[in-house]
């Protein structure tokens, strides 16, 4: 399995910023900052770069489940979602799949739960993203894990 989730999509690279923004707060993501690398790189070092911005996203609830399990996994939180406009002229939209950024050590917790259910949360991001675009016929090849409600519950039950 890839480290990464990712869709080509065709729309302009401003309304694909927005709209994965959107996208990512009805999932239940607050969006921290948004990053713009190609006025970064223009400021600080004089080179010109392709449209680039990495959006920082976190899931409030999700977070607190996670750094109450393990509390050096804030390491790996919180989720970056990059928008890229490749030389080409492509657009693409990516994001880390938590699932394989997971150390397989801490399996035994609740963790990979919540692994699973960021990652089900962005994949349904993307791939709605993806369906606005100019092609409404496509294949799905994210990854998919088991049901988001059921591990849910189990960790609510687990906090009391």
């Amino acid at each position: 399995m890839q480290y990464y989730y990712s869709r080509r999509i065709k729309m302009s690279f401003e309304d694909a910023v927005s709209k994965i923004s959107q996208s990512l707060q009805q999932q239940g993501f607050s969006i921290v900052t948004t990053l713009d690398i190609k006025d970064a790189l223009k400021q600080n070092i004089q080179i010109d770069f392709r449209n680039y911005k990495i959006i920082v996203a976190c899931s409030p609830q999700l977070v607190y489940n996670a750094i109450s399990i393990e509390s050096h996994i804030g390491s790996m939180l919180p989720c970056n979602i990059v928008v890229q406009q490749h030389e080409n002229g492509e657009l693409e939209v990516s994001a880390t799949n938590p699932m394989e950024a997971l150390d397989n050590s801490l399996a035994t917790t609740n963790l990979p739960n919540i692994a699973a259910m960021i990652s089900n949360r962005i994949r349904t991001a993307i791939d709605d993203l993806h369906r606005q675009g100019e092609e409404p016929n496509h294949k799905e090849a994210l990854p998919v894990y088991t049901q988001e409600s059921d591990m849910f519950s189990s960790l609510q039950a687990e906090d009391h």
